[in-house]
């Protein structure tokens, strides 16, 4: 279908959605995830021949698994959508309710964004993941998946529409386009009229890219270089389980940490434990001096290393004489995602919860928590590192807007 008979079809269902009532959205959603259940051998077949060609193109480790689906993550899927459905309905909700001296009475109501277009990349859980959100909230959407996993994401979709259909739901409230040329990406991101705000999800480039050139309105879902630091005052029992975690439970993702930062007190203390574990799990550290001096092996580090994002078994580590210092490389380097100090020190955690810029700061925790499904949102639909509208894992509220309802008895404006 052209984007614009698209565009013209989302926009009918999107009004279809907002005139249905919360529990019908909710049974809707409750018969897609059964559907996805049903359909789940369709899906993984289409799945596998993604993953094969992607590792005949030699795509990296990191991003295969960001690709691959098995049993369980297409039932993290449906059980996605179920926690969106337990959820409380958003729309209609009464923000701000006041009386002028008039009498005119004014309330804020949460309500639809409209239509949302979303561009992603690899991931085909976020094809079921946005509708989710998306229809709960009374959105329609339309996704642009990458190349990678097309025919994941056409196998979602169909499931997907096929359910609604057979429930009674209006089945044009998800689209997903199918034509991969650069062209109709670009012509995607200026459907002004068709499209409400585009929200795109993947690495920076994509990112990038998105914010230089659309003219739709776009919320900024930003990469992760993540930060862990070792404070002087930290438990070693607690960090080195919490920095393992969150650099290697899963490389390709944007909440794993990249950057570790320890302070000098603790460099030669705790360093040595920490390296002996990324060795087991075959990372590669890149380091300054004074930590090399610890960790012999280790590479030396660049700035470019302290600002990247490497989705691979490969983590920058950075010594600091101050929580201070700390905070100001963390801050001159980070990319507003999500950051932690493990310390048993409270003042120096209130400091950094306090100073750290970042959508997510943590306390003696793994920073892989930084995910909609672990906030309890049931799924989101981005990590937001940008200040304007949503910030963090977006879920439900993060895709709604809102308008004012003034109720009046004959009053005129002088």
């Amino acid at each position: 279908m052209d984007l614009i008979q698209m565009g013209q079809a989302a926009n009918a269902a999107k009004y279809c959605l907002q005139k249905m009532s919360g529990a019908a959205r909710n049974e809707a959603l409750l018969a897609v995830a059964e559907g996805l259940l049903a359909d789940r051998e369709a899906i993984l077949a289409a799945n596998g021949a993604d993953v094969e060609a992607a590792k005949e193109r030699g795509m990296h480790p990191g991003m295969v698994d960001r690709l691959m689906l098995t049993r369980e993550r297409v039932e993290a899927m449906a059980e996605g959508l179920r926690q969106i459905c337990a959820l409380p309905d958003p729309l209609g909700e009464v923000l701000e309710r006041f009386t002028r001296p008039n009498g005119l009475e004014i309330e804020k109501r949460r309500v639809p964004l409209g239509v949302i277009g979303i561009i992603y990349e690899s991931r085909p859980n976020v094809t079921a993941d946005a509708f989710g959100l998306c229809f709960k909230s009374g959105n329609a959407c339309i996704l642009k998946g990458g190349s990678d996993a097309l025919c994941s994401n056409r196998a979602i979709t169909e499931s997907i529409r096929r359910s609604l259909q057979e429930c009674g739901a209006c089945a044009d409230a998800v689209w997903l386009i199918t034509d991969t040329s650069r062209e109709v990406t670009e012509r995607f991101m200026r459907m002004n009229g068709f499209v409400d705000v585009l929200i795109p999800r993947g690495g920076a480039g994509l990112i990038r890219t998105v914010v230089e050139n659309s003219t739709v309105p776009v919320i900024e879902t930003g990469t992760g270089n993540c930060h862990i630091y070792i404070d002087e005052d930290a438990d070693p029992g607690k960090a080195v389980p919490i920095l393992i975690n969150a650099k290697t439970q899963r490389i390709g993702v944007c909440n794993a940490c990249e950057s570790l930062v320890v302070h000098e007190k603790v460099r030669a203390s705790f360093l040595p434990l920490l390296a002996e574990k990324l060795r087991e799990k075959k990372v590669e550290m890149r380091a300054d001096e004074r930590a090399r001096q610890v960790i012999p092996d280790a590479l030396e580090a660049t700035r470019e290393d302290y600002a990247k994002e490497y989705l691979d078994y490969i983590l920058s580590i950075k010594t600091v004489d101050s929580l201070e210092e700390a905070i100001d490389h963390i801050n001159r380097y980070n990319t507003g995602h999500s950051d932690a100090i493990l310390t048993e020190n409270p003042e120096h955690a209130e400091r950094f919860l306090n100073e750290v810029d970042s959508a997510c700061v943590y306390v003696n925790a793994s920073t892989r928590f930084t995910d909609g499904f672990e906030f309890g949102f049931g799924a989101e639909i981005g990590i937001s590192t940008q200040k304007l509208h949503a910030r963090g894992p977006m879920g439900l509220k993060e895709l709604t807007t809102y308008k004012y309802v003034i109720r009046g008895n004959g009053q005129i404006r002088e």
